[in-house]
């Protein structure tokens, strides 16, 4: 997968090789460019409120199976890629990997097409694409090594909690 760095990230990959575009912007992880089939699904899929109400169910669902310093981000005219940024801590692998199966159930009773999943291989970090919202589930090291707040920084905060 080919990301373009426009100081903004979604992904903290660590395995995408440093490449530059004619312009002479680099390619680093950060947001992946977009491609038809990400394209097609972000003009198809659900409306903003659908994919909002989702994001603050699937908040919900997390801060019920122990996530602890959930937050939605929204980021809806600073970024192209996707609306929302959802982040949850777990303390353990198992955790992380079973609130993550729960949340990809959560969006097929949504209707919430999942575009991408991924993981590191200790398990300590997991983010799954709806293209719409973006869930990211990492274990508290993690989470403060990506540091995904401190870069959205201005994205106002989803009042999520009842």
């Amino acid at each position: 997968m080919l990301c373009v760095d426009r100081g903004q990230s979604i992904y903290p990959h660590s395995d995408i090789h440093m490449l530059d575009l004619p312009n002479n912007e680099p390619l680093v992880p950060g947001i992946p460019l977009p491609d038809e089939d990400r394209a097609a699904l972000r003009h198809a899929g659900p409306d903003h409120d659908h994919t909002r109400r989702f994001v603050i169910e699937a908040a919900r669902l997390m801060a019920s199976l122990h996530c602890h310093d959930v937050l939605i981000m929204d980021i809806c005219g600073l970024s192209d890629i996707t609306d929302y940024v959802l982040i949850g801590s777990g303390t353990s692998q198992r955790q992380i990997r079973s609130v993550g199966q729960d949340i990809e159930s959560l969006a097929k009773q949504s209707d919430m097409p999942r575009f991408g999943r991924e993981a590191d291989d200790d398990t300590s970090w997991v983010v799954l694409d709806f293209v719409d919202c973006v869930v990211h589930l990492f274990e508290p090291a993690a989470r403060a090594h990506y540091d995904l707040e401190m870069m959205w920084g201005e994205a106002p905060r989803v009042d999520w909690q009842p």
